[in-house]
């Protein structure tokens, strides 16, 4: 069984099947303005403060999850373990962090997997005859047997291109949007570090009203009157 542990360039090989991974989590900081608009309400004038919904995947903080598409959740996109593995061992043996890593590189950052997506499947690979796992240079290193080398050549069809189909899954209007998001960012910043007090107020109309109308589309609804008076 195939478990990981961190050292300094990545997960080992020796501690618990978590252990090895390296969360980045995000972590919204939150400003000293948070709450601090002059007379109230939901844009704030201090660092961390301007984003309506706080920082984070609820609002339109730096840390928001803006890319995951249609019908996925989670922390990204995932996408066939199994089959980026034995195609990346075709090439050269690798340990697991260096299959992790090139499977972010090659699905261009759209997907990287947890040493608990990944060692689990060495292991199960192991099982199935079709991977050896051996010490190099103190780090267990997986290699493709002489069947794994048959199967990936009996497969090829099936195996397809793993990272390429979850990079294009992402689609160009996710892409698009994350741009547009910035630049809606960049603009209550403004607005909220050197607005007046009338302008943080009309910019923070704009903004719960651009929340609402998003919502709207998720909803495949069309605007009513109410929302419209509720806005003005």
């Amino acid at each position: 069984m195939w478990v990981a542990q961190d050292d300094e360039h990545g997960p080992a090989e020796d501690g618990g099947p978590e252990g090895g991974e390296r969360h980045e989590r995000g972590r919204g900081r939150r400003g000293h303005g948070e709450h601090g608009r002059r007379g109230g309400g939901p844009v704030g004038r201090g660092r961390g403060g301007m984003w309506p919904g706080g920082v984070g995947a609820g609002g339109f903080g730096p840390n928001a999850d803006f890319g995951r598409g249609r019908g996925r959740g989670g922390r990204g996109r995932r996408g066939d373990v199994r089959a980026a593995i034995l195609l990346l061992l075709e090439d050269r043996p690798m340990h697991g962090y260096e299959l992790i890593q090139q499977i972010a590189e090659k699905s261009n950052g759209t997907w990287k997997p947890s040493p608990g997506s990944i060692y689990p499947a060495l292991s199960q690979l192991e099982d199935e005859g079709l991977v050896l796992i051996d010490k190099v240079a103190g780090r267990k290193t997986a290699a493709l047997t002489a069947e794994g080398k048959r199967h990936v050549d009996d497969h090829r069809a099936d195996l397809g291109s793993p990272w390429d189909d979850v990079a294009d899954s992402v689609g160009i209007d996710a892409r698009d949007l994350r741009a547009l998001i910035g630049q809606l960012m960049g603009a209550a910043g403004q607005v909220a570090g050197v607005g007046t007090v009338r302008q943080v107020d009309q910019a923070a109309e704009v903004l719960i009203e651009a929340r609402r109308s998003l919502y709207r589309i998720l909803a495949e609804d069309a605007p009513d009157s109410s929302d419209s008076t509720d806005a003005t």
